[in-house]
């Protein structure tokens, strides 16, 4: 596991009964269970990374590494096993090492830790005076960004309804007392409160009923790959 951050203890499951019962244990989440990707998954996961970042097309790079499109294609979608004389092949047209073809399927899940107090300030575009940004997370891949931020406003802080931003925001109250916007109706947000909506509307602190205030905004957008 790839750890952000100092002072985190790892943990591994006990054997016998304990490691049994903890196999059943599941979150109230309904997102599906994450499939453990087999080699030739891994291969060609990593392969197309590596192709698109260097703006090859699947045809240029088979030719490059004189294997026919269709076995690159296969390659790629975890459809074969690529000897090692084939591997060689595409990591010398790729310019990488053999071995960066084999780096994603090491049993590694990214993580960011950020300790109280010590989020990254950050200036968002179109923030305003007395509205702080404390960014709580970073530097995770994958075709999904989610951005974390504790979001302070102060005493002198102004209202503003006009942010835009592409994505769903997810926002959780934790002190203050604020009537929010978005698009066409405002939500009187106190301690506890949530609120989840389109990002892309208009929508910000309209009325700062008690200041200050702090809120935890998390923004989930894709991520653009062009």
């Amino acid at each position: 596991m790839s750890v952000k951050g100092t002072d985190v203890v790892e943990r591994k499951p006990r054997g016998g009964q304990d490691a049994a019962e903890s196999a059943d244990y599941t979150t109230g989440s309904g997102a599906p269970a994450a499939a453990a990707a087999t080699l030739e998954q891994a291969l060609g996961v990593q392969v197309r990374a590596i192709r698109r970042e260097l703006d090859l097309t699947v045809s240029d790079l088979a030719g490059a590494a004189g294997i026919s499109v269709g076995m690159l294609s296969k390659i790629e979608n975890g459809q074969i096993s690529p000897s090692l004389a084939t591997l060689q092949a595409i990591s010398k047209a790729l310019n990488v090492p053999i071995t960066t073809l084999f780096s994603a399927f090491e049993e590694r899940r990214d993580c960011s830790f950020v300790r109280a107090n010590q989020g990254v300030v950050i200036e968002r575009r179109g923030t305003k005076v007395g509205h702080q940004y404390q960014l709580l997370g970073h530097g995770l891949g994958g075709d999904i960004v989610v951005e974390p931020y504790l979001i302070s406003l102060s005493e002198e802080a102004a209202p503003y309804t006009g942010f835009r931003h592409a994505g769903v925001e997810f926002i959780y109250m934790l002190s203050g007392e604020v009537l929010y916007r978005h698009a066409d109706r405002t939500y009187h947000l106190r301690p506890g409160d949530a609120l989840m909506f389109d990002s892309g509307a208009s929508h910000g602190p309209e009325d700062l009923i008690v200041t200050p205030m702090s809120y935890l905004s998390i923004i989930v957008y894709g991520r653009d790959r062009h």
